[in-house]
């Protein structure tokens, strides 16, 4: 029995070992099956020359779906650049204490065209988040919003 406890000690130990050794990445989805990142700089340059493409993207996460865990979004290569990483509900959860760290996310680039409602929506919800005034009135456009529609993530180093 005693001998029987060292060596599930000694397995448990090694297993251990090796995860650490290994990088321990955390994995959602389907995992990653593409071979070479796309910059999220090029994304947000081109958008319409991704649209329906599986891309793989690497980021900073600056943001994590506080009600369902089902959206995180990828800080850029450049200042002040992010992009929506979004996955069905329940598919895959991401848990808050992901924000802070480096994730490298694939599934296929999509662009969602708005409504003028939805659009006055989306500008009214981000004037209100950077505390401007909203004018609906100078809203004459429809947006498009691109995001990755995910199948896989891994946290890189963890």
């Amino acid at each position: 029995m005693r001998t029987a406890r060292i060596l599930l000690s000694t397995a448990l130990a090694l297993t251990c070992a090796a995860g650490a050794l290994a990088g321990d990445n955390q994995t959602w989805g389907e995992g990653l099956t593409g071979e070479s990142l796309v910059a999220i700089s090029d994304l947000l340059d081109t958008p319409d020359a991704y649209v329906g493409k599986t891309v793989r993207v690497q980021g900073l996460v600056v943001g994590v779906c506080a009600h369902r865990g089902c959206w995180i979004n990828l800080a850029g290569d450049q200042d002040g650049q992010q992009v929506r990483f979004k996955v069905q509900d329940g598919v895959m959860v991401f848990p808050p204490e992901l924000a802070g760290d480096t994730v490298i996310a694939e599934g296929v680039w999509t662009a969602n065209e708005l409504t003028m409602e939805q659009t006055k929506k989306v500008c009214e919800a981000r004037a209100e988040q950077t505390g401007e005034t909203f004018d609906a009135a100078g809203v004459t456009e429809c947006m498009t919003l691109y995001q990755i529609s995910g199948t896989g993530a891994v946290v890189v180093g963890k």
